[in-house]
């Protein structure tokens, strides 16, 4: 495999690159680029991550304080996944330095698997984080005087992410309860960085069949979130209208799973992926709304499994949030696809989030709420699949 990908990149020279890489010639024509092995096998970890951020919501009311935390940690993972992604689809270096460099940040994002559980009062989530960034600013500086146009990409990264780590560096020597108050600004720094490079990274195109395909296997994996959330909701020997519960309560993440997966397979927004910025903007928060609905799910099955007959609002709207929230992103996607949402899209996003409301303000038994919300999410994801393959169709009917 060749050390890098540059996807329609402007064939300029390129320099010898530093750690004994040798300069190597960009095929005119690239192969349509897949996920590898070590890159699923750095997921992985971030799994277990995902899965201890989520579980500190551990109540069906949880606090805004709790809440805030949880996706503050979500925001922590997702960086540092995220970071990585858009290194490797520019730059595939499959040799024995990338290997090992990744193995490192794997290393690191462990650390952070386990110190997100009780973060901000263990180290092992910032020193964690720091590691993974650390890796990937490495990895930078190894393709850094490979060719004018990637001196320029990775000089703002360098400085975003440097600064970044420097703010979560300064974290570990302050109180407990001022480490979240630097995480947060550490993590605005590197959330903007990329933004203030776009005009650079537009210049080194993101392979438009691998960016995709990577955040599509997060998404995936925020899904089964979901799964072993159901799961967890089901005692070792469940009655019978928990199990039925649980089975119609899948039938929102299927429906998630169908429409997401539409989207994805049409490939509707590779014309106008570009740098990739706001197709993985969106997803951030997307995927904030996959694990909320992914709780939200397993606490309300929870409460079919107690009797109760009435959900907490608070549930029932934590519910709502996150179903609604994807539905919005689902519409974001759109107008990221296409630079500006049809009439008949916005009307289905319409007839999806009012409806979603209204169940939640004015149903509280815990099994009707669920059947009217899969009976919605199967109309829902019938009608957007169906409009996203009639944009596809007509799209490569009439490609202008």
């Amino acid at each position: 495999m060749r050390w890098w990908n540059l996807a329609k990149v402007r064939r300029r020279g390129i320099g010898w690159l530093r750690l004994g890489l040798h300069e190597s010639e960009l095929p005119l024509d690239q192969d349509e680029r897949h996920a590898t092995w070590l890159e699923l096998f750095f997921d992985l970890v971030f799994v277990l991550a995902l899965a201890t951020v989520q579980n500190r919501l551990d109540s069906p009311t949880p606090h805004l304080g709790d809440l805030g935390a949880t996706f503050g940690l979500y925001a922590v993972v997702w960086l540092a996944w995220i970071g990585q992604a858009f290194y490797d689809t520019r730059f595939d270096p499959d040799d024995i330095l990338h290997r090992l460099a990744v193995l490192i940040g794997m290393v690191g994002a462990g650390a952070m698997a386990i110190g997100a559980g009780s973060a901000p009062h263990t180290l092992l989530l910032p020193v964690g984080y720091i590691v993974v960034r650390c890796m990937l600013i490495g990895l930078y500086l190894r393709v850094r005087n490979s060719g004018p146009v990637t001196h320029r990409l990775t000089t703002v990264y360098l400085i975003g992410f440097g600064a970044g780590v420097l703010v979560w560096i300064a974290s570990l020597g302050v109180p407990e309860h001022l480490r979240p108050v630097l995480w947060a600004l550490a993590l605005a720094i590197e959330f903007v960085t990329p933004w203030l490079n776009r005009s650079h990274a537009a210049t080194i195109p993101v392979d438009t069949s691998h960016l995709p395909e990577r955040i599509g296997q997060f998404t995936i994996i925020l899904l089964g979130t979901t799964l072993t959330d159901l799961r967890d909701a089901i005692a070792p020997r469940p009655e019978v209208d928990v199990v039925v519960a649980a089975g119609i309560a899948l039938i929102i993440p299927a429906a998630v799973w169908w429409v997401y997966t539409t989207f994805v397979t049409t490939g509707l927004a590779l014309p106008r992926l570009n740098a990739g910025l706001a197709y993985s903007y969106v997803h951030s928060i997307l995927g904030a709304a996959l694990l909320l609905l992914g709780w939200a799910l397993g606490e309300v099955v929870g409460q079919v499994s107690v009797h109760a007959h009435a959900l907490p609002h608070r549930l029932r709207w934590l519910l709502a949030l996150g179903l609604v929230t994807w539905m919005l992103c689902g519409l974001c996607l759109q107008w990221v696809s296409l630079g500006y949402i049809p009439r008949s899209r916005a009307i289905i996003g319409v007839c999806g989030v009012a409806p979603v409301g209204l169940i939640a303000f004015l149903v509280s038994d815990p099994m009707t709420l669920l059947t009217l919300l899969a009976l919605l999410m199967i109309g829902y994801a019938i009608a957007v699949s169906r409009h996203i393959v009639h944009l596809n169709n007509s799209r490569t009917a009439d490609p202008a």
